[in-house]
């Protein structure tokens, strides 16, 4: 009962900091985008501080629930975290669930308990040779780089996501090896532990997993980039946790298939809930000054605030005339058409 706790709690910490964090980086500059001065630029938001600090308790609470319990025990509980966000989303932007909203909701905590009750997560395997061990870290790390390479050519909706797909891989490797952490930590000591390479691993995967997540929110609206970050992180957490951690799930034909059901209607669950109108829109740079189209995203703000590759559809029509005197309205076409100022 305790890990089931520890890791709702971290669950509710991180959807609440993902939030807060995503309204901050929305208003950083375009240039800003991968590089280093970003995290140093959010450093000056006290929302994104806020947000930080939410993301942070969030992370102990993870920590102590893996110390606890399996990584792929804890990891599908984790994936509520976007519930917890589209909570704090709707107080935000005062827009209800609605149906889509709660079929999402309904989605990801069916597949969270099928996948728990059918797997049966449980620890205490043989441990995976040196050889395997380096396999899976090297397949987790060359799949994030070649997301994030990828993610460069693309428009910035699509990196968004891309970008946000690449930090849930980093961040599930950083769970697995969280637990390898606490695990010495516990019967090696303190001294074991700073000898060892893991925790220094945790760290750099869990900065440049920020990095990579903060440029998503940056470029995108929360909802193209969240639910892929909720969605890879649990599949990356269990696939190192089974591939080198030792956890075993079970193998019997049925419950592989009552598994896979189980994943798939969480990642179905997180898109649904993540491309609920409730979920912020921000698209960057005074992008929340927008007016509120139908799917809850600001509509553009001008010629000069699209992104590359973000859709004009649905933007107000400037009208026939392509010119405006100094007291001509700026605003969405509802005033009195012969009034010129």
């Amino acid at each position: 009962m305790a890990v089931f706790l520890l890791a709702l709690s971290a669950a509710c910490f991180l959807g609440l900091g993902f939030v807060l964090q995503q309204h901050a980086a929305q208003r950083a500059p375009r240039a800003d985008l991968l590089h280093w001065r970003l995290l140093l630029d959010l450093l000056r938001m006290p929302e994104w501080l806020l947000g930080t600090g939410f993301m942070v308790i969030g992370l102990i609470l993870s920590a102590l629930a893996l110390n606890q319990g399996e990584v792929s025990l804890v990891e599908p509980l984790l994936a509520t975290n976007l519930i917890f966000a589209m909570a704090l989303a709707r107080v935000l932007t005062r827009q209800t669930l609605g149906r889509s909203g709660w079929a999402g909701v309904v989605l990801l905590a069916l597949g969270v308990t099928v996948f728990i009750v059918a797997g049966r997560p449980t620890g205490g395997g043989p441990p995976a040779s040196e050889l395997r061990h380096w396999l899976v870290i090297g397949t987790v790390v060359g799949l994030t780089l070649l997301l994030v390479s990828f993610a460069r050519r693309l428009p910035l909706f699509e990196e968004a996501t891309l970008l946000a797909l690449a930090a849930g891989l980093l961040y599930g490797l950083q769970d697995a090896l969280t637990r390898t952490t606490t695990q010495r930590l516990d019967h090696q000591g303190l001294d074991a532990v700073l000898r060892s390479w893991q925790p220094y691993a945790v760290v750099v995967a869990g900065v440049v997993g920020l990095l990579l997540v903060q440029s998503a929110f940056e470029a995108a609206p929360l909802r193209m980039s969240l639910p892929a970050l909720t969605a890879a992180q649990p599949i990356s957490g269990i696939a190192c946790a089974v591939g080198f951690l030792g956890d075993r799930l079970r193998v019997t034909p049925g419950a592989l298939a009552w598994e896979v059901i189980g994943l798939i209607a969480i990642v179905i669950g997180v898109v649904v809930i993540g491309r609920h109108p409730a979920l912020p829109g921000g698209t960057g740079n005074g992008g929340t000054g927008g007016s509120t189209g139908t799917d809850g995203g600001p509509e553009p703000v001008g010629p000069t605030e699209h992104p590359s590759g973000a859709s004009t559809e649905g933007a107000p029509d400037p009208g026939p005339s392509s010119s405006s005197g100094p007291g001509t309205s700026t605003g969405t076409g509802t005033g009195d058409p012969s009034d010129t100022g």
